[in-house]
């Protein structure tokens, strides 16, 4: 006995791998353009990681002078 709602399920079947297909490409595209940033902005990465510890040696060694201004 065949099924009567075997061709309906086979449309929306191949409907749905389609769907999942253009979100695996769009998933991909995403990747690559964050990669692409991501590999862009590591110079400022760079650049906030040596702000940060210059201003940590700052504070300590004007903490150990004793010329820490106070707050304001």
């Amino acid at each position: 006995m065949e099924n009567p709602h075997e061709a309906e399920q086979a449309v929306l079947l191949e409907r749905i791998i389609k769907n999942v297909d253009k979100c695996n490409e769009a998933v991909l595209e995403m990747n690559h353009c964050l990669k692409e940033f991501l590999d862009s902005s590591a110079g400022n990465t760079v650049a906030a990681q040596l702000f940060a510890n210059y201003s940590r040696n700052v504070t300590y060694n004007l903490e150990a002078a004793g010329n820490m201004p106070k707050p304001v």
